[in-house]
């Protein structure tokens, strides 16, 4: 009986933490939209706008240049594009020969990519720290806790970034990091096993980001894997629930206490 009390606690704890990530996502998310329609280049209030994939990697340059401490990264979407990976190559170089402290976090689905988690142990080979979740919520660079860069269209992120220098999204986003580092697992070792219910930490996600409302597609997206994939993880969760329609899966997920209760 204690046993099961202490892990009732810590399941409460975990589901606390993971409804505390979702809302910091969604204010981030929010935040981005607010600016969406702004005019290119204009600043409001800490602010800055960069349209177009160019004008970021030349601004991201410039930025990394003043980093002295630390670069924390948040790179959903799953398996990276060797461009893009290429061209951060010189850059993260640069930044770890200067004694900058560099911590990616990736979605777990990356392990299946085979030059994503090349580019990955290349980085922790000179001294970065690369963790795998998951989900992550959005795609984010933070440098020395002053600057944090996120995209203004999250489904297209080459179409324009934002540059926030205010204290207190800083302060936000900053914490949203630190939270999901807390929690995620070092690319060298095999990712968490499964909880208490059978479900491995994949399958976990899924089923908060289901009973948020999320389409298979959306799902996909979070997780870094096919639509496919994530229709036979939601059809794996419903046969575990015993439920024919996600509704019913949802309030038998909440009554068994794997969602929070406010979802149904």
């Amino acid at each position: 009986m204690a046993i099961q009390a202490l892990m009732a606690r810590q399941e409460e704890r975990v589901a606390a933490e993971q409804h505390r990530i979702e809302q910091i996502r969604l204010a981030a998310a929010q935040l981005a939209a607010d600016f969406t329609t702004s005019r290119a280049h204009q600043n409001i209030d800490g602010i800055e706008r960069l349209d177009g994939l160019e004008e970021i990697r030349d601004r991201i340059r410039l930025l990394v240049r003043d980093v002295r401490e630390e670069v924390l990264a948040l790179a959903p979407g799953g398996g990276q594009q060797a461009a893009n990976m290429a061209a951060a190559r010189p850059q993260d170089q640069a930044l770890l020969e200067r004694g900058v402290r560099m911590r990616t976090l990736y979605l777990d689905s990356v392990r299946n990519s085979p030059a994503t988690v090349s580019y990955a142990k290349w980085l922790s080979e000179h001294g970065g720290e690369v963790r795998t979740a998951p989900s992550l919520p959005v795609r984010l660079t933070i440098l020395d806790r002053r600057i944090a860069i996120v995209p203004v269209d999250d489904e297209n992120t080459s179409a324009g970034a934002l540059v926030l220098t205010g204290t207190g999204t800083l302060t936000a986003l900053g914490a949203l990091f630190d939270t999901i580092w807390t929690r995620a697992t070092p690319l060298g070792t095999p990712t968490r096993e499964r909880d208490a219910h059978g479900l491995n930490a994949q399958e976990q996600a899924a089923l908060h980001l289901l009973g948020q409302g999320l389409t298979d597609e959306a799902v996909a997206k979070r997780l870094g894997v096919s639509p496919r994939t994530a229709r036979r993880i939601a059809a794996d969760l419903m046969e575990l629930l015993g439920a024919r329609s996600r509704f019913q899966a949802g309030c038998r997920a909440v009554a068994k206490g794997w969602l929070p209760a406010d979802l149904c």
